[in-house]
């Protein structure tokens, strides 16, 4: 006897005739059934769903092409691999043996890029929060701190004034670029006069020596002239540095904030066709810094905080489809087993999203909502799919940016994160939490202990 089919209650859903749209016909959404060569099925037979995928090929394609595209415009350059946008220890790996620094924002982050075998004078240190047990560290480490506010100046004079210890250092300069909002709650700002204020304390100072000059404008920047404008305006202070103190800075930090092709939610047209590429970044910052009109050889080095651009595309969630259902005005919804707790990036992009098994050709339009027991658990608002059955997979690209650091243990546990090898093995790179990988931080008063 044949299996009887699911059944599924019909619905009326309105076909469009005529003249088609500017943009075209819908496409057809092409399935994704593997991810370096790798079957998807493959994976998730091995390390479960869901399942995060990591590919070290593209990460060492992206920044092998990111050095490639900056060094024919600016003779010195350098990259810090961001450690906040994806500090799993084999990413972070691939991107150093890339010959990429490291740029860390908290004493975490710092001793992360030292077990992972980074000298100090190869660490720049960042951010609003150093602790005066940190600065020692990174004093003693040679690292190249970035200076964000004037207390913490003054407690890294009053250290190497008391320990007679010199520190190499930087600040960071924030500034109008014409994009706003303005962050301007980070670093010296550079038009009413607080940044050269900043440097006159630093010259001044016998056990402080000034290496360098840091901005960073913003984040998903979608305007190349910013740029352009902040390395002009950290060339002409440069340029100020070498007149009145006869001092040649080492390096110009130019941050991050380059987008990657992922899609925000409210864009209206897909990302690849409304960002700058990293030609145009590149233009736009040496450009900005050719201001300086210096010879060759005494051009400061140009160093690079790039992350999300770098990692995004590298980086996959495979996930399998829990259940179907139809929300009271008809409109279809799946739920899979990855939520927002896992794809904390899925509150601002539309990631793409494909099944990786052939489906049919119709169409509709689908809500995707992840395991949560929260309404927030909206992985896709909108999205045209094929129908998916239980079991089935989906692919969601461009997650390699800030979910696997911003992600929350919160109802279900974290998934396997695995490393497609450039020999096409498959390695973990963190293993799946377990309930026991949890409850071990937590203590049980004894008073509760008596009664398991």
């Amino acid at each position: 006897m044949s299996e009887l089919k699911r059944y599924e209650r019909p619905i009326i859903t309105k076909q469009y005739s005529g003249f088609m749209n500017k943009f075209g016909s819908s496409p057809i959404t092409t399935p994704k059934t593997e991810i370096d060569g790798i079957p998807v099925n493959q994976i998730t037979e091995k390390f479960g769903s869901p399942v995060f995928v990591m590919s070290e090929r593209k990460i060492r394609e992206n920044q092998r092409n990111a050095y490639r595209i900056f060094k024919t415009r600016y003779p010195k350059v350098q990259f810090a691999w961001s450690y906040k946008t994806n500090y799993l220890e084999a990413v972070c790996s691939v991107f150093h043996s890339e010959n990429s620094w490291a740029e860390v924002v908290s004493e975490f982050e710092y001793d992360k890029a030292r077990k992972l075998g980074m000298k100090g004078e190869h660490i720049i240190f960042n951010g609003p929060d150093k602790s005066r047990d940190a600065l020692i560290k990174a004093i003693k480490n040679k690292s190249k701190i970035h200076i964000d506010h004037f207390d913490e100046l003054y407690m890294i004079i009053e250290i190497t004034d008391q320990l007679q210890l010199k520190a190499d250092v930087a600040i960071r300069v924030n500034m109008d670029v014409g994009v706003y909002p303005k962050w301007d709650r980070f670093g010296f700002n550079y038009e009413n006069g607080e940044a050269w204020q900043a440097i006159k304390r630093i010259m001044a100072n016998k056990n402080l020596k000034l290496i360098g000059l840091h901005t960073h404008i913003g984040t998903y920047m979608m305007s190349a002239d910013a740029y352009r404008i902040a390395a002009t305006n950290l060339a002409l202070m440069t340029k100020s540095i070498r007149d009145e103190y006869k001092h040649l800075l080492e390096y110009i930090d130019m941050g991050g904030g380059f987008p990657s092709h992922n899609t925000l939610i409210g864009q209206y047209l897909p990302a690849e066709q409304v960002v700058p590429t990293l030609e145009q970044f590149a233009d736009a910052i040496s450009t900005g810094l050719f201001a300086l009109s210096l010879p060759a050889e005494e051009l400061p080095m140009l160093i690079l905080e790039t992350g999300r651009a770098l990692v995004d595309n590298a980086g996959y969630l495979i996930t399998t489809v829990l259940a179907n259902k139809r929300l009271s005005a008809g409109k279809r919804a799946l739920i899979i087993d990855a939520g927002v707790n896992i794809l904390f990036t899925s509150f601002w992009y539309k990631h793409k999203v494909s099944p990786a098994q052939e489906s049919g050709l119709y169409q509709e339009d689908a809500a995707i909502y992840g395991p949560l027991c929260m309404n927030i658990d909206v992985v896709r608002e909108s999205i045209t799919l094929p129908s998916l059955k239980l079991g089935e997979k989906l692919v969601i690209e461009y997650v390699g940016a800030y979910d696997m650091t911003q992600w929350m243990q919160f109802i279900t546990l974290r998934p396997n994160v695995v490393m497609i090898m450039e020999d096409k093995s498959i390695e973990i790179i963190r293993k799946a939490e377990t309930m026991e990988y949890i409850a071990e931080r937590e203590v049980l008063p004894a008073k509760f202990a008596k009664n398991k």
